[in-house]
C-alpha cells in the first residue's frame, strides 16, 4: 500500500521501465535534501546581502521567462497531485509535495538574487545551489525517458488522464531545459562591477578609482551576447555564396558523421556474433564490408576519415576568409581611432593582442562547430541507444559518468581561468618590454644599458613563467580528474555487461558493442576538456582584441557631413577653446583669420599651445567651444577625409616607412607616377643626393628612416607635401632639429611648398618667419601679441625679448 496502485517499492526495474514508486521516492528524497542548502543560501542572502538599486537591475525578457518557468513548475506539482488523487498512498503523496516546497524556495532565492548581492561572493551570476537545482530538475525529467516503452508510465497515452500527465511532463521538460540553459547567462542578476555601490558617495572619488575598470574576474562566458554579436560576421560569410555553400556542406558532413558513428560498433557486434554462432559466409562478408566502409568514413584515433578530411578541406577557404576579415576590420578600426589613443598605446601589446585574437577566433569557431557540438550530439545519441538497445542501467551509467565528466571539466577549467588571464597579462608585458627596448636601441647604446635591459627582460620572463607554471599544473590536475571519471564509468559498465553475458541475457557481441562504443565515445570526450579549455583560452585571448574593438572613436563624422570643396584656402579660428583634460585649459578664446595665400606664424614657449592649434585644424581632436572654418565652412560639418585631403603637413619629426625612398615620397599621393615623384624630389632639393646613393630611389631607408640623416628625412617629408599639392600647408617646427646650414638649405624648399598657398608655420627659430604676413605670439593658450616682424619689434613686448635673446645666442 506504500505507493497505492503503482505497486511496491521493488523491483526497481519492471515492465521495461523504472518503478514509479522507486522513482518518486528517490527523486523526492533528493529534493528534501536540497531544501537544506536552499534555505541556507536564502538565509545568507537575507543577512549579508546588499540591496541593489533599481537602476542597476538589468531588464531582460529572458529573466521574465525564468520567473514564468519557476512559477509553472511550482504550480504543476499540486495540479498533478489533483489529477492522480486517490491513486497513491498519502506517504508517497507527501514525498511528492516536497517538490512543490523546493520549487517555492527556488522562486524565493531567484527573487533575492535579483534584488540583492553578496559583496564577498566575488563572482557574477546565480548561486551554485540554484544552478544545481535547475540541473537536477532537468536530469530527473530526462531520466524518465528510460521508461518510454513501459506501460506503467503514461508515455503510451492510453487514457485521457495519461494524456494530461504526458502533457505535464513535456511542460516540465521544456521549463527545466530553459531554466538550466538560461541560468548560465543569469540575465536578471545585477552585474558585480556596476551595482555594489548604494550611492555615489561610496565611490573613491578622491583617488579617481572607477569600479568599471577593475581587473577582469569571473567566467569568460560573461558578456557572451556582446561577443557573439562581434563574432557573427566572421562566422557567416555574408555576401559570399561560394563560402556559404561550403559552410552548409560542412554542416551536412557533421550530420552524416553523427549518423555513421553509432553504426560502426553495431556492425562490429554483428561480425562477432556471426562468427561465434556460425553464420554463413554470405552474412559475414556483408557485415565486414559495411564495417570497413563505415570505418573508412569515420576514421580512427587521431587520423580523420573521409568525412573529416572532406570537411577540413571545405573549411580552409572559410577559415582564410575569417582570418582576413578579422585582421582587416581591426586594422581599419585602429586607424579610425583618435590621436589621443595612439599617443597612449603600447605597440607591443596591441600587436600581441591582434595576433592572439585572430588565432583565437579561428580556433573558437573550429572547436565549437566541429568538436563541442558533435561531441554533445554523440553523447545524447549514445544515451538513447543504450537505454533502448540494452536497458536503463547502461543509459544511467553513461549519463552519470558523462555528467560528472562535463561538470568536473567546466568547474576546474573555470577555476583555471584566472591563471590563464594572469599569464596573458605578463606575456604582454614581456613582449612590450622587448619591443620597446629594441625600438629605442640607440638610447640603450648611449647609456650603456644593455645589461639592464637584458636583466629587466629576464625578470619579465621569470614572472611570466611563474604564471605559466600554475597554468600547466592546474592542467595536469584537470587531466587526472577526467581520466579517473572516464575509467570509473568504463569499469562499472563493463562489469555489468559481463555479468549479463554470463547470465545469458546478453551475447558476446553485446559486450564487444558496449566496450567498442563506449571507447569510441570516450575518444572525443577525452578531448572535450581540451576543447573546452581551448575555448576558454580563446575567449581570454580575444578579450584584449574585443577591448580594441570597443575602443570608441573620439572624432566622428556627422551623419549629414559634406565633402569639403576648398576654393580659396581661407582659415579662420573663432573663439576656439580646447583642453585635453578638464583640469587644464590648453587654448583660451583663440581667434585669427588667415586669408588665401597668406603665411601666418605661431611662436611662443614650449607648451603654450602652438602645435595644438595645428592638430585642431587637422581635426585630430574636437574643440570644446568656438568654431574653426575653412572657406567659411565649419570643419566639424565636413568629412575628415575631405578635410585632410586639402591640408599638407611637414612635421618636426619625420617618420618614414621601412621601404625605399621612391615609395616613401609617393606616400604623399599613392597614384603618382615615378616621373612626378622625381619632380617633387628635385623641387625639395634631394633628387641629386638620391641619385648619388648606390640604389638611387630603391634605397631602403630603414625602420623609421634611421638610415637617412635628419636633413634628408626632412626633404623627403617636403617632397611628400609637394607631391600631395595641398591648398593649405602646415609647418610644425619643420627645421628646429636641424643645424643652421641645413636649415637654410631646407628653407628654400619650404618656400616652394608654401608659394601661393595658405600657410601656418609653428616656428622655434624666429629667423625663419621674419617674412610671414602675420606672427601670433602664444602664451598659456592665449594670443598675447600679433603683427608683422617689424611691428612686433616696435611693440617691444614678448616677441622683441625672444628676438633679442635668440640674436644674442647666435
Amino acid at each position: 500500500s506504500y505507493c497505492g496502485v503503482h505497486g511496491g517499492f521493488t523491483p526497481i526495474w519492471r515492465n521495461d521501465g523504472l518503478s514509479q514508486c522507486f522513482y518518486d521516492t528517490v527523486v523526492s528524497g533528493i529534493f528534501f535534501v536540497l531544501l537544506l542548502p536552499l534555505f541556507y543560501q536564502i538565509n545568507k542572502m537575507r543577512k549579508h546581502g546588499v540591496g541593489v538599486e533599481s537602476k542597476y537591475k538589468p531588464r531582460s525578457i529572458m529573466y521574465q521567462l525564468q520567473v514564468l518557468c519557476m512559477l509553472l513548475l511550482s504550480i504543476e506539482v499540486p495540479v498533478s497531485f489533483c489529477v492522480t488523487w486517490g491513486e497513491v498512498d498519502h506517504v508517497t503523496s507527501g514525498m511528492i509535495c516536497i517538490s512543490m516546497y523546493c520549487g517555492q524556495f527556488g522562486c524565493w532565492l531567484l527573487h533575492l538574487e535579483r534584488n540583492m548581492m553578496l559583496l564577498a561572493l566575488g563572482r557574477k551570476g546565480h548561486s551554485a545551489i540554484m544552478l544545481f537545482l535547475w540541473g537536477y530538475l532537468l536530469s530527473t525529467e530526462v531520466l524518465k525517458t528510460a521508461s518510454w516503452n513501459s506501460e506503467d508510465w503514461w508515455f503510451k497515452q492510453q487514457t485521457p488522464q495519461q494524456q494530461i500527465l504526458f502533457g505535464f511532463w513535456v511542460g516540465r521538460l521544456v521549463c527545466s531545459s530553459l531554466l538550466f540553459t538560461i541560468g548560465f547567462w543569469s540575465p536578471g542578476v545585477p552585474k558585480l562591477n556596476s551595482c555594489l555601490y548604494l550611492s555615489e558617495d561610496d565611490r573613491d572619488v578622491e583617488n579617481g578609482t572607477d569600479p568599471l575598470n577593475r581587473p577582469r574576474d569571473g567566467s569568460t562566458w560573461s558578456g557572451i551576447k556582446e561577443k557573439a554579436v562581434l563574432l557573427w560576421p566572421y562566422m557567416w560569410p555574408t555576401g559570399n555564396l561560394f563560402l556559404q555553400c561550403r559552410v552548409m556542406m560542412c554542416v551536412a558532413i557533421l550530420i552524416a558523421g553523427r549518423v555513421v558513428n553509432p553504426y560502426v560498433p553495431i556492425y562490429y557486434k554483428n561480425i562477432v556474433n556471426g562468427l561465434t554462432t556460425g553464420q554463413p559466409w554470405s552474412y559475414v562478408w556483408v557485415q565486414v564490408c559495411a564495417y570497413v566502409g563505415l570505418k573508412f568514413l569515420q576514421g580512427s584515433g587521431m587520423s580523420g576519415g573521409l568525412l573529416n578530411g572532406l570537411r577540413s578541406y571545405l573549411w580552409i577557404r572559410v577559415q582564410q576568409y575569417t582570418n582576413r576579415l578579422v585582421q582587416v576590420r581591426l586594422f581599419s578600426h585602429l586607424h579610425s581611432l583618435s590621436l589621443r589613443w595612439h599617443l597612449s598605446r603600447k605597440t607591443g601589446e596591441v600587436l600581441r593582442s591582434i595576433d592572439r585574437g585572430t588565432i583565437s577566433i579561428n580556433n573558437l569557431l573550429s572547436y565549437i562547430v566541429f568538436n563541442i557540438v558533435p561531441t554533445i550530439c554523440d553523447i545524447m545519441i549514445a544515451i538513447v541507444y543504450f537505454i533502448t538497445a540494452f536497458n536503463a542501467w547502461f543509459g544511467l551509467i553513461v549519463f552519470i559518468c558523462l555528467a560528472l565528466y562535463l561538470a568536473a571539466t567546466i568547474i576546474i577549467t573555470e577555476w583555471r581561468t584566472k591563471f590563464r588571464r594572469d599569464m596573458n597579462t605578463k606575456d604582454n608585458k614581456a613582449k612590450q618590454r622587448a619591443i620597446d627596448s629594441l625600438l629605442n636601441f640607440e638610447t640603450v647604446k648611449y647609456y650603456n644599458a644593455e645589461e639592464h635591459e637584458v636583466r629587466t627582460f629576464d625578470e619579465a620572463i621569470k614572472d611570466y613563467q611563474e604564471s605559466e607554471y600554475l597554468t600547466n599544473t592546474s592542467l595536469v590536475f584537470l587531466n587526472l580528474s577526467q581520466n579517473t571519471i572516464i575509467n570509473a564509468g568504463l569499469f562499472v559498465g563493463s562489469m555489468l555487461c559481463a555479468r549479463y553475458v554470463l547470465d545469458d541475457k546478453f551475447q558476446i557481441g553485446d559486450f564487444v558493442l558496449f566496450g567498442t562504443y563506449i571507447i569510441q565515445l570516450y575518444t572525443p570526450l577525452g578531448f572535450f576538456g581540451t576543447y573546452y579549455r581551448m575555448i576558454q583560452t580563446s575567449f581570454i585571448d580575444m578579450e584584449n582584441m574585443f577591448d580594441l574593438f570597443k575602443e570608441g572613436q573620439e572624432v566622428l563624422d556627422e551623419e549629414d557631413s559634406i565633402v569639403l570643396q576648398l576654393k580659396t584656402g581661407k582659415v579662420e579660428f573663432d573663439n576656439v577653446c580646447f583642453s585635453y583634460t578638464p583640469e587644464k585649459q590648453i587654448l583660451k578664446n583663440i581667434s585669427f583669420t588667415v586669408n588665401p595665400g597668406e603665411t601666418y606664424a605661431l611662436v611662443g614657449s614650449s607648451g603654450s599651445g602652438k602645435s595644438t592649434i595645428i592638430r585642431l585644424l587637422f581635426r585630430f581632436y574636437d574643440i570644446q567651444s568656438g568654431v574653426i572654418r575653412l572657406d567659411d565652412v565649419d570643419i566639424s560639418t565636413v568629412t575628415q577625409q575631405s578635410l585632410r585631403a586639402c591640408i599638407g603637413v611637414v612635421p618636426q619629426d619625420t617618420v618614414l616607412f621601412n621601404d625605399n625612398i621612391m615609395n616613401n615620397i609617393r606616400y604623399g599621393r599613392i597614384s603618382a607616377r615615378d616621373e612626378e615623384v622625381e619632380e617633387a624630389a628635385e623641387a625639395s632639393d634631394i633628387h641629386h643626393r638620391i641619385l648619388a646613393m648606390p640604389d638611387k630611389y630603391d634605397t631602403m631607408v630603414g625602420e623609421r628612416g634611421l638610415k637617412l640623416s635628419g636633413g634628408e628625412k626632412q626633404r623627403v617629408a617636403i617632397a611628400r607635401t609637394l607631391l600631395k599639392a595641398p591648398d593649405i600647408v602646415l609647418l610644425d617646427e619643420a627645421t628646429s632639429a636641424l643645424d643652421t646650414t641645413t636649415e637654410r638649405n631646407i628653407q628654400a624648399s619650404l618656400s616652394r611648398v608654401c608659394a601661393g598657398r595658405t600657410s601656418i608655420v609653428v616656428a622655434h627659430r624666429l629667423s625663419t618667419i621674419v617674412n610671414a604676413d602675420c606672427i601670433l605670439v602664444v602664451n598659456n593658450g592665449e594670443i598675447i601679441e600679433r603683427g608683422s616682424h617689424d611691428e612686433l619689434l616696435d611693440l617691444g613686448g614678448v616677441y622683441n625679448e625672444m628676438w633679442q635673446q635668440q640674436l644674442t645666442e647666435t
